[in-house]
């Protein structure tokens, strides 16, 4: 049975707010915290994010926050208990400075794993991390570009105790309209804080599979804002996955060796995977595509991809395993731009890929859910995991709304952040939010025993039915 939703439509009985004197463009007041849930249908676990309020939280089903860190993640990142010694409940977190990489913030960042207490068991990061890696420029920093080095968007724990770090820095370039370029680029760094292996993205440019018109374009452009003070944030990768154990490189496929790392550029909309032995790109979907297409009808080739994020591997073990995972936004971005629906009309979507095939093999939009596909949209930021059930756990993460589907598009369980930023003395137009980069799935036995969790069943309610009375 089709569940018919829109998160700014629903109001339901557990209604919340929030005050302000500020008049918002969406609708003044709506649900928050969970809006509905089928215990029998969804895989039960915790949920790992980082709120408005820069806080990161582990929340059950229910909504209820079990346990939160101080700081924020872009993104929280979980650490698999047996790649810390089998300690309970550590995750990666920013430890100081802006998140990000959109803008080059100048204040040291500092990166680290906390314990379940808020403990820092490693960092790394920092003004003394810079004087090493970056700004000094000496012998520890090969990259020559005398420039301050910042973590943004992702990163992972290595099996060796390694991190991988997805980074990025200003590099000055010649040939652009801009004079400097916002590079991207990817740092392992070994527990005492060395890097041990360095990536960067201009070195690869000719083999992301841009055509010769693109790379005109992209020459001559200053990019989103056409602002020559900033740099040019021309790739602004959004993601780091490593491709881990798959079908794929069992049966012969080098180009998916479990150490192998993917990426995706949200500005150039292709996602691609460095082998890591030579750092070359040995595989690529985009950056151009077939028109979109926006047929229900799967498999097909993969049609017009735009501003994705979150894209990787499914792991092994998972249904559609060493399938790539991936929401397509399909917010602005492209060279040139690309065609989209005007206002988004088109809206989102999630899209399960055969890699070897380039084809969809299944995808997720709000038609799946009975709605316009309008209605399940984010332009930016964003997720999607692969359940041990077969459901799909989505973050829309514009609106801040979480959504557990089953494989026909069924909602199990949703949820909308209670957490919002607070208004900020530097912008004029106070604006509030509830938007959440990542949300990941937590098994229950990752936290320390004891932790508590709830599955009590939340049943939808009949929004056409809600009113609120008029203030006598």
């Amino acid at each position: 049975m089709a569940i018919k939703h829109h998160r700014l439509a629903l109001l339901s009985i557990a209604l919340a707010a929030v005050s302000t004197s500020t008049t918002f463009a969406d609708p003044s007041i709506y649900p928050t915290g969970v809006t509905r849930y089928d215990p029998g249908k969804a895989f039960n676990s915790y949920v790992l994010f980082s709120g408005g309020d820069r806080k990161t939280h582990l929340i059950d089903l229910n909504g209820n926050d079990v346990h939160q860190w101080a700081n924020t993640g872009q993104p929280p990142f979980f650490i698999d208990p047996q790649l810390v010694g089998g300690q309970q409940g550590h995750v990666l977190l920013q430890l100081s400075g802006a998140t990000g990489g959109g803008g080059n913030n100048k204040e040291a960042q500092s990166i680290g794993e906390v314990d379940w207490d808020g403990k820092v068991v490693w960092q790394w990061g920092g003004a003394k991390a810079q004087d090493s890696y970056g700004a000094a420029g000496n012998s520890n920093d090969t990259s020559g570009y005398g420039t301050t080095i910042r973590q943004h968007h992702d990163w992972r724990r290595l099996p060796n105790g390694n991190t991988v770090i997805l980074i990025n820095y200003e590099k000055p370039v010649k040939g652009f309209k801009a004079e400097k370029l916002l590079d991207d680029g990817i740092y392992e760094v070994d527990p005492k804080g060395q890097v041990v292996w360095k990536w960067h993205a201009y070195d690869h440019l000719n083999e992301f599979g841009f055509s010769k018109a693109s790379l005109k374009y992209l020459h001559d452009t200053l990019g989103r804002g056409n602002d020559k003070t900033k740099p040019f944030d021309y790739l602004h990768f959004n993601n780091m996955s490593v491709v881990g154990p798959n079908k794929w490189f069992d049966a012969g496929d080098q180009r998916f060796h479990p150490d192998n790392l993917l990426i995706d550029s949200r500005e150039a909309n292709f996602i691609a995977i460095i082998e890591k032995k030579t750092g070359k790109i040995v595989w690529h979907i985009g950056p151009d595509y077939p028109s979109a297409i926006f047929e229900n009808k799967v498999p097909r080739p993969v049609d017009q991809i735009s501003g994705q994020h979150d894209a990787h591997i499914i792991p092994k073990g998972l249904p559609g395993e060493g399938n790539l995972l991936v929401f397509d936004n399909q917010g602005e971005a492209g060279y040139p731009p690309v065609k989209l629906g005007v206002g988004g009309q088109l809206g989102s979507r999630v899209l399960e890929i055969d890699p070897t095939k380039k084809e969809i093999v299944w995808q997720y939009t709000g038609a799946d859910s009975g709605r316009p596909n309008y209605t399940f949209y984010s332009s930016y930021i964003s997720s999607a995991r692969r359940l041990p059930n077969g459901n799909t756990l989505i973050d829309e993460g514009m609106n801040g709304r979480f959504l557990q589907v089953t494989n026909k598009g069924e909602i199990v369980w949703e949820y909308i952040s209670p957490y919002f930023t607070e208004p900020r003395a530097d912008d004029p137009q106070q604006v509030i939010s509830n938007t959440v980069y990542r949300a990941q799935p937590v098994p229950y036995d990752w936290a320390p025993a004891g932790t508590p969790h709830s599955e009590k069943p939340v049943k939808a309610q009949d929004i056409s039915q809600f009113r609120i009375s008029a203030v006598q």
